[in-house]
């Protein structure tokens, strides 16, 4: 089992309130996405969870069994961190095994192991080789692969893919959903991307100054995001959000209109503007314009759309698409 369960948690360092109050259940298996920008807590709290911080205030539950005082290495819990954290001086073996090594576990139990996790993470034929001589994805997969030797209730994710180039990225993107369909096994993922996020997640967690803003599946908070936060935040590009004139006639604070939610028309349009450029994507094209009282707005357009900078236009607004926030923010249903 690998069930987690937060309860009021709280963390304050002196006078700063990182997480003010956090309840949230994860499920046996689930994969679950903690996201938000810099300094909103998605760290903190997975380090809570962990043990690796100590709570100011609530409670943990791992199956059921209340963790809050229990160390790091009884939780059944295994980390990925930013950083590789490989033994430069050991082989990819024996940094796989360090951990069975220092539990004292059998050799024969601790190659076969060993050698089951490199199985599974395509890096059988590096195991005699020492970290320097692998790439930064493989030596990614190490450290996964120290983490999976141990089989944990959960594994926790820290921004794993963060050192990684773009294209590493996708790469290394896949081969984390791909093991997480193989173990079956709870995974918590800490990211600022919320493409990563919406890619992988059974459940994403979005984190505003440490307060959990929503909780849902990906395609949940992006069709019926909770707040203006989480509205500007997941999908890429993000929400268009108006206030002013625009949000009054839909009486509304604010307004927000995904990209492919506008339609380019002659005249007659919800909002008139002016092309300031297009990205050219190939299947698509993203044209920026400038709404005037709706401020700067992007829509996206077919890939073979030949407006340029300068040229007017109309748009109109999916009536049925058009999410609508409240003065505090929230959104009006």
């Amino acid at each position: 089992m690998g069930t987690i369960t937060l309860r009021n948690v709280r963390k304050a360092f002196g006078d700063a309130i990182i997480i003010p109050g956090a309840d949230l259940e994860i499920g046996h298996g689930e994969f679950v996405v903690f996201v938000g920008p810099s300094g909103c807590g998605k760290s903190t709290l997975l380090r809570l969870i962990a043990g690796l911080e100590d709570l100011t205030a609530g409670e943990i539950f791992i199956d059921g069994q209340n963790v809050s005082d229990v160390p790091p290495s009884k939780r059944g819990l295994s980390m990925v961190f930013q950083s590789y954290a490989l033994y430069p001086h050991m082989s990819v073996r024996n940094n796989i095994a360090f951990g069975l090594k220092m539990a004292g576990m059998p050799k024969d139990e601790i190659e076969a192991k060993v050698m089951k996790a490199a199985a599974t993470l395509n890096l059988t034929e590096y195991l005699d080789r020492k970290p320097r001589q692998l790439s930064g994805g493989q030596r990614q997969r190490v450290a996964i692969g120290r983490a999976i030797v141990r089989q944990p209730k959960g594994f926790l994710f820290d921004e794993p893919l963060s050192n990684l180039d773009a294209a590493l990225r996708v790469n290394m993107r896949v081969e984390i959903m791909q093991l997480h369909q193989d173990l079956g096994a709870t995974m918590i993922y800490v990211t600022h991307d919320q493409v990563e996020a919406m890619t992988m997640a059974d459940r994403i967690v979005v984190l505003n100054r440490g307060v959990i803003e929503q909780v849902g599946s990906p395609l949940e908070l992006y069709h019926r995001p909770d707040s203006v936060f989480v509205a500007g935040f997941i999908g890429s590009p993000r929400m268009n959000l108006m206030t002013g004139v625009v949000a009054a006639k839909h009486k509304a604070q604010t307004i927000g209109v995904r990209p492919e939610h506008m339609a380019i028309i002659p005249s007659g349009g919800d909002v008139d503007g002016t092309i300031l450029l297009t990205e050219h994507l190939g299947s698509d094209s993203f044209l920026h314009v400038d709404g005037g009282e709706a401020g700067r707005l992007t829509v996206r357009a077919s890939g073979d759309f030949a407006g340029k900078p300068g040229d007017k236009v109309s748009l109109k607004f999916e009536p049925d698409r058009i999410h609508k926030f409240d003065g505090s923010g929230r959104a009006v249903r």
